[in-house]
């Protein structure tokens, strides 16, 4: 296994390495920064004053020595570079969004994958019955709703409940309350209320495509000859379903989910627009508005790595459910 594991690490840097170049790559393809700040100014900004800006953002130099420079920052420790705007640390910001993000992601993708299993298994053990019908229904409706309109659905759901009950138990703005000096169980009761909207709104959208992997890889392993032949020894039903079939069902499943990250990442985009949440999402739609390269290419580079750890996690889980995978 750990053989098995080093291998895949070392088969994960070569494909962090091509997404970072292929990030930069299109990242340089982007708007001119500095012309997009300072070209429509009256009286228009000295050509010194643009040169500068030039050189503190690295932009003189050629295509290959602004990505060596760039990523030999990144490796070393050095951070993804300077922003367009000065009193911006681009680092800090991305540290503090990307904990905001990663735990809205990782909740949100725990409760999307224990609810898939769960129905896709329920909904494969009663095919055609009146709780497989209940649960496609409510897959395709999910699957079939946009996550803007979603997200703004619970919002005001949110506010009418809490207007209608007088009470504050779900926050519908931020990732906390602002202003307020909390500590211990009052910190993480008032992070709880804030996760919950856009928590839902991501788990839901997600778990509708996983349920759907979920109910057709099991339904295709209990019908099976090994199952078959299982049931006919006379082993009890529950170790059929879950040692047997259900381990095996998963191997697929973790496939989906590995896919899943990048579409919990670009739905995170939008749901922390709706919900004002300080995370890396809305951290690149800022960064777009106001055209900074680097921020934007830091919000890429670490998107691209959340995939690449994600299959690599993917394929470690592979090892588990089926020890033949790492005996090759």
């Amino acid at each position: 296994m750990i053989a098995y594991t080093v291998r895949r690490l070392f088969a994960a840097i070569p494909t962090l390495i091509a997404a970072s170049f292929l990030v930069f790559w299109l990242g340089s393809l982007s708007r001119d920064p500095v012309q997009e700040k300072y070209g429509a100014r009256n009286p228009p900004v000295p050509q010194n004053a643009l040169d500068e800006e030039y050189a503190r953002l690295g932009l003189h130099d050629g295509f290959f020595e602004q990505y060596w420079t760039w990523i030999t920052r990144v490796v070393t420790g050095g951070g993804f570079g300077p922003s367009i705007n000065k009193t911006t640390n681009i680092n800090a910001e991305i540290v503090d969004r990307a904990l905001e993000t990663t735990a809205l992601i990782s909740t949100a993708m725990v409760i999307a994958v224990v609810m898939a299993v769960v129905t896709g298994v329920l909904s494969a053990m009663r095919q055609y019955s009146k709780t497989d019908y209940t649960f496609t229904f409510l897959g395709f409706l999910f699957l079939g709703t946009p996550t803007f309109f979603f997200a703004v659905l619970l919002l005001h759901s949110a506010i009418l409940f809490n207007e209608g009950t007088g009470t504050r138990y779900i926050f519908t703005v931020g990732a906390r309350s602002e202003g307020a000096d909390l500590h211990g169980w009052a910190l993480v009761t008032d992070m709880a209320g804030h996760l919950i909207l856009p928590t839902i709104s991501l788990s839901l959208l997600t778990y509708a495509a996983l349920s759907r992997f979920q109910r057709t890889s099991m339904l295709e392993v209990l019908n099976s000859d090994y199952i078959r032949l299982a049931r006919s020894k006379g082993l009890m039903p529950r170790r059929v379903l879950i040692r047997h079939a259900l381990r095996t069902a998963l191997i697929p499943m973790t496939t989906a989910t590995a896919l899943t990250i990048a579409a919990l990442l670009g739905g995170a985009v939008i749901t922390e627009r709706v919900y004002d949440w300080d995370g890396m999402g809305k951290l690149l739609v800022d960064s777009i508005t106001i055209g900074d390269r680097n921020a934007i290419l830091a919000w890429l580079l670490l998107a691209g790595a959340f995939v690449v750890i994600g299959n690599l996690v993917a394929d470690l889980l592979y090892a588990v459910l089926d020890p033949r995978i790492r005996y090759e």
